[in-house]
This record gives structure tokens, sequence and C-alpha cells, in this order.
């Protein structure tokens, strides 16, 4: 029976729809809504204002090989699972009616490979991130604890973030003298002790400061409407912000970031505060969009082989570590890394870290005693980790696991490890092909019903992982056709779904070995 479409187009928007009844399942646009992907009934989006706090990219793909690019962003929502969109949007069909083919010609016109990748440290070894253990108060000497805790107890050095509030203030580059005594003997123990170190950055800029006085003269300052600088809300108050989209500003804002890595031997940064809505909390005098400021601040990351970046337009298949939004201290956000993980690499976003093990979203933290915390969730997140391209800690495990569980955590950072050599293979080849890392089981395997599949994946093309992201001790394992062994050495015939048992200490992942 072959497959047959109508296409119907209408002034608001355009639906697909089949005589043959055959479902088709789309992905795309944002990476924070990843959990509600496949979409089927989906609220209005407007890419101009939102993003999810994620990555977004302006394609949509479905598993029949159809894409739309639509260059520039759009409002949109999703009705009885199909896309409701402006009109005159083209829609492309690839020859390879698979959502992989829709992937590939998508990805090889708009955002082809670059064969860079970011520093090799990010996929090898865990990495550490200050946030939930300081929050805003970052000093020195917590830094240094936090730093040698993770040696004393086992885990890997790796690349460590120190986080927001270290700085002077917005726009200025120096420690806090009162926090920091001496950064420049910090980092060197840092590095001693194994790491590589960042430190968190954004593009805001505190209004009364010697510094927004000097760029606001030299023109490199978003302006408002009436032509004066721009105060923006954001998070952390109101800002004036860099206007990136300015080749001078952007370059004036690379300067002074080396000059702060060589006066204080930092070795990258963590670059937030990209989000579109910041750019729309203001009227600006702009021909440019809010994204062209989100993507234009992504490219300062090209001058820094170790950065991050938790919100992005565009720019797939560049040298940049993406990460996932802050997540709650919940089974909900550990049910959501699988599948925001999948649209990302779809998106091009595939050299990427599934957030912070156990959740980046503090004030889900301030309230939990440590003898309250759900040990399980913690252990559960961290195996998921292992075998992504990226794992990062910011609670501190051995602070709220019990022994035996900081046991489990600790083999989970060692099986990321031991899976280096690979990981970095993938990258590598995603580097050089535009292939996505952490790949959908529809991606892999299309057109044998895993388009709902949100809780496996496959890591390159050889392993699928099959974590536990609930409180329970058993899983449904569903394996495509071919035969598989299991990390205990059990072999299965594929084609089939396996009920395993999976205790705490247990991370099922299969090997395809025919």
């Amino acid at each position: 029976m072959t497959r047959t479409r109508i296409y119907i187009m209408i002034t608001l928007g355009f639906w697909l729809s089949s005589s043959m009844a055959i479902a088709e399942n789309w992905w795309g646009f944002t990476v924070g809504e990843g959990h509600n992907q496949p979409y089927t009934t989906f609220r209005q989006f407007d890419m101009r204002s939102e993003d999810a706090n994620n990555q977004l990219s302006p394609l949509l793909l479905s598993d029949e090989g159809r894409y739309i690019w639509t260059a520039e962003p759009v409002l949109f929502s999703f009705e009885n699972g199909q896309p409701v969109l402006p009109a005159g949007l083209k829609i492309c069909q690839a020859k390879d009616a698979t959502l992989r083919g829709a992937y590939l010609e998508a990805m090889r016109q708009y955002f082809p490979a670059s064969n860079l990748m970011p520093d090799s440290l990010f996929f090898v070894r865990p990495q550490y991130n200050t946030w939930i253990e300081l929050m805003y108060n970052q000093n020195q000497e917590d830094i240094l604890r936090y730093a040698h805790a993770i040696i004393d107890n086992g885990l890997p050095a790796g690349v460590l973030m120190i986080d927001d509030n270290w700085q002077r203030y917005y726009g200025n580059f120096d420690f806090k003298a009162e926090r920091f005594p001496n950064p420049k003997a910090m980092m060197d123990e840092l590095h001693q002790l194994g790491f590589k170190v960042m430190v968190w950055v954004c593009p805001f800029v505190s209004p009364d400061s010697p510094e927004a006085r000097d760029l606001d003269a030299k023109g490199f300052l978003l302006r408002d409407k009436d032509g004066q600088m721009a105060v923006l809300r954001w998070w952390n108050g109101a800002s004036a912000c860099y206007d990136l989209t300015n080749p001078a500003a952007l370059q004036s804002f690379v300067n002074t970031l080396h000059q702060a890595q060589a006066k204080y031997g930092i070795d990258g940064y963590k670059f937030d505060a990209g989000d579109n809505n910041c750019y729309a909390s203001v009227a600006l005098d702009s021909k440019f969009s809010t994204v062209d400021h989100t993507e234009s601040y992504a490219r300062l990351g090209l001058s820094f082989p170790v950065n991050e970046f938790r919100a992005c337009w565009k720019m797939g298949n560049q040298p940049l570590v993406q990460r996932l939004g802050d997540k709650n201290y919940s089974w909900d956000a550990v049910q959501s890394l699988i599948p925001q993980m999948c649209v990302a690499g779809l998106l091009g976003y595939t050299f990427a870290c599934p957030d912070m093990i156990g959740g980046g979203q503090w004030t889900s933290f301030l309230n939990i005693a440590e003898d309250q915390f759900d040990q399980a969730l913690i252990v559960r997140s961290a195996q998921i980790h292992a075998l992504m391209p990226m794992m990062q800690f910011s609670v501190a495990p051995w602070r709220v696991l019990s022994k035996e569980n900081m046991a489990i955590v600790k083999s989970a950072a060692l099986l990321h490890t031991a899976f280096a050599p690979y990981i970095y293979a993938c990258a590598q080849a995603s580097a050089r092909t535009g292939e996505p890392i952490v790949r959908s089981m529809e991606y892999a395997f299309p057109h044998q019903g895993f388009a709902n599949c949100k809780d496996q994946f496959m890591l390159g093309d050889k392993y699928l992982i099959a974590p536990v992201v609930d409180q329970r001790l058993v899983r449904e394992v569903r394996l495509p056709k071919g035969t598989w062994r299991d990390e205990l050495g059990k072999k299965y015939k594929g084609g089939k779904t396996y009920t395993i048992s999976a205790p705490l200490a247990r991370l099922p992942y299969f090997e395809k070995i025919k």
C-alpha cells in the first residue's frame, strides 16, 4: 500500500492531512518544549518574545521527511497534531521520507557541519557548577572547598564553572575583592587539581557604572526607540546591554573577556542571559530582531573553545556547548531530559548537556532539608547524564546522598569516563557529518513505532540507552530489530519489548551486535 498525502493551504496557516489516515509527527522550533513533542495540541508560541528558557531554531521536521525552515521567528501553534503557521511558508520534502532524511536535508542546506568542536574535556570528564551549592554567594573559600571535595570523594576533575555574582558588577570583569582575596591563586590551585575553570558572564552592564558610560559613548550599547541607552528588564534587575549586532561592540566584548582570561587564568565562559525575552522587554531602536541579538551573543562563543550557552538562535553545528534549561528538582523534570536532548540534536545543537544533575532550578532546592532529599531522583538523574555527551554536577552528591547512593553516583561518573573514547568519537563524527550524538529512537529506527518513545535514546549508532526515569525498579525496553546485548552480557532478540529489572544501582543499556 502506498503512502499518499493531501495538502490543504488556508489563509492563516496550514494543516497536513492524509487520505489514508497515516499519522505524521512533528518536532522542532524549541528545545525547551521537547518533552511536549511530537506535537499534538500545543499553545500559541511566539519565537520573537519567548524561548522556553532554552535554544530555538526556525526548523520544523516530520517523520514523513517533510521540513519547514522559517528564516525568521514566527508565531506557531499545533492543533490535532498539525502545525498552524503563517501562510506562505514552503514545505520541503526530503528524498528519504523519514525524520532523519528531513533533518539531514535541512541541515546540509541551512546549518551544515562545521568540522569544529568545543574543548574535548567537556566530553570526556564530568562538569561541575557551583550554582546550587553557593547560589549568589560565590566566594574563593567555598569554591576551593567544593573543588577539593570533588577530588576527595573520588570524582574525576573536569570543567569547573564559577557561577553568577563573582564579579564586582555587571559589565566589570574583576573579581569581588571582599569575596576573592586572591583570584589568581584560586585559579592556580584549581588548575593544579586538574580543572579547567569557566566563569559566568552575561551581555548586561550595570547602567550607572563607568563601563556603561564608556560603552554608551562608543555606541556599543542597545538603544531604545528614543535613541537613549536602553535599560532592559531581566531576572537580575534592570541593566544596559551590549549591542552585539554591532561588530565593533562584539569585538570589544571579546577583547574584554580575553583580557580577563589573561589577568586571572580563566579558561572559558558560561555565557548566560541571552534570552530573546530580555531584549523584548523594551522597544529597541534597531533594525535587528530579538533573536538576532541572541544569535550575535552566541557568536561570542566561537572565540572561546571552553564555552556554554543555555539560550541560542540558529548556530546549529557550531562548536558551542548547549545546556538544557534549568530544571526543577522533580521527577517530571527528570523525564523531560531525554526528549529535550533528542530535540536539541534535531535542531543542530548536538554538543549538549542535560542541565545539572538533580536540576539546576535553584528555587526548588531552597526549602528541602538534607534528610528530605529523594536520593533516588539524584541517582537516576546522574545515570541519565552518564551516557549523554556531557554530564554536569551542581548540588554536591556527597552532601545529600547516603554512602551507598554516593557510590552509585560515583560509578555513573566513572562510567562516563570509561565511555569517553566512544563519546568523543561520536562528537568528532558529529562535527564532520552534522548527525546528532543523542538520537531519538524514531530518528535511528524510522517507521517502527518509536515516534512517542521518550525514555530511550541512541548514543551514536551503537548503543541504546534505557535509563529509569521514575521511581520504579523495573522498566520496559523496546528493542529494534537485530541482536542486542545488555551491559550485563545478556543477549536479546530485537523487534520485541522486554520487562527488565532495574534496581537503583543499575543503568540499563544495550549494544547492537548484529
